[in-house]
């Protein structure tokens, strides 16, 4: 019985005392996007799984160990949906919103689902702002996504956060990296884990991703993919700096992002933050520029990022970010006698149809209690509906915060002018 009314491992209810902070945060993030000509976008909690094992990769943390996969009632392998991605690329294929003309910018607020150590501000239900912007393989690109991440902290009050850079490269140039980082952990087999030994032939850059503390240590001294680019990739990097440069984006060079998704290729990013303990990445990303093609669409460039919201709250709470005040009633009338029931029914019936927050008793408190109540809500205005009120049909209205009182007629539209003055 006692699990019956406990959330499962890894999920968290947000309560009505904790989500205005939510309803603010979506509503900053909504709107810069709408500012950077992103459109809002809506897929599925759960797809194919062999979409994930193809976009993500199969070698990957996420596809081996965290995913929830099962099989449907029809004999179907389905995952609910681990990143956002691979699922903007189903619906942009499926959608055919290709043919609205390059480049497809849209955005998401959804819940992820991965299988993992729970972990402060990491949960194996969290939600999840992401955009992608697809068809545009310019450098200029990937600073315009970057800016937008930047924007969207600094507009959230969080200032304190470092903006890391790295380029992995492409098809063209990897190849010769992978040689020479494959070379390099061979002469450390001994010190990997068992599953970097499985990824040694397969994808070796994942063995950077590890975070077994033995295959970090492997890692700190590995070959960097920086000092192999070939001269489109490093040209691309050098101008994504120059743009950043430009907008007044302070960055960091860092050789060890490598990003924990197979699909991304040149520049990579993420912004941390040392406000949430050793797991600091509020939001990271970068190109994946054959993802789209990998997933049966034509050759297609993408750029994208992804920002974790129980992580972005948690750092605007520990730099003491800005919150709005929560929502409040407008006023709350109490009826005083059964005669007074039914016409304050029709008021606050009223006076919402008009866009004022009105609250009345719904449980048969008595008139002490339901100041106490009003005052409990945080409503900012009060008044007493009883036989005398009835008769004269004139109300007053209290302010809760200087208790002063305004005489009006005992109308909806009367009232609100009170309140909304």
């Amino acid at each position: 019985m006692a699990e019956l009314i406990k959330a499962p491992k890894g999920t968290k209810d947000i309560v009505p005392s904790e989500v205005y902070k939510w309803h603010y945060v979506e509503g900053v993030l909504r709107t810069i996007a709408m500012e950077y000509g992103f459109e809002e976008i809506r897929f599925p909690n759960f797809e194919h799984t062999e979409l994930f094992n193809r976009g993500i990769g199969d070698t990957t943390d996420v596809v081996q160990k965290e995913m929830y996969t099962f099989t449907d009632k029809g004999g179907r392998s389905v995952t609910l949906r681990p990143e956002g991605t691979s699922s903007t690329v189903r619906a942009y294929l499926e959608n055919s919103l290709y043919a609205k003309g390059l480049p497809f910018k849209a955005y998401y607020i959804v819940p992820n689902y991965r299988y993992e150590n729970v972990q402060k501000g990491r949960l194996r239900e969290h939600h999840q702002f992401g955009v992608e912007c697809f068809g545009a393989p310019t450098p200029a690109t990937d600073a315009e996504i970057i800016s937008l991440a930047d924007t969207a902290l600094k507009r959230l009050g969080i200032t304190e956060v470092k903006v890391h850079i790295n380029s992995i490269g492409c098809p063209n140039c990897r190849p010769k990296y992978y040689d020479m980082l494959k070379g390099y952990l061979n002469q450390h087999k001994d010190c990997l884990c068992e599953d970097c030994l499985n990824r040694l032939d397969r994808n070796p850059m994942r063995i950077l991703d590890c975070k077994q503390e033995s295959c970090k240590k492997v890692a700190a001294d590995a070959p960097i993919a920086l000092d192999y680019l070939c001269d489109d990739c490093r040209e691309h990097f050098e101008k994504v700096k120059t743009y950043l440069d430009d907008m007044g984006i302070a960055y960091e060079i860092d050789t060890n992002i490598v990003r924990g998704l197979d699909y991304y290729t040149k520049t990579v990013f993420e912004f941390v933050s040392t406000n949430i303990g050793a797991q600091g990445t509020i939001c990271g990303g970068g190109r994946y520029d054959g993802l789209i093609s990998q997933l049966g669409g034509q050759a297609t460039p993408g750029m994208g990022f992804g920002c974790g919201l129980e992580r972005l709250i948690m750092v605007m709470e520990a730099v003491d970010a800005p919150f709005p005040e929560p929502p409040k009633a407008d006023i709350y009338l109490a009826p005083l006698g059964d005669e007074a029931d039914r016409p304050v029914q029709k008021l606050v019936y009223d006076l919402r149809q008009l866009g004022v927050s009105a609250e009345r008793d719904l449980v048969g408190r008595g008139l002490r209690a339901q100041m106490k109540h009003a005052d409990r809500i945080g409503a900012r205005f009060s008044a007493v509906i009883g036989d005398g009120e009835l008769e004269s049909k004139v109300l007053r209205v209290k302010n809760m915060e200087t208790g002063e009182q305004t005489e009006t007629e005992l109308t909806a539209e009367a009232i609100a002018a009170v309140v909304m003055a």
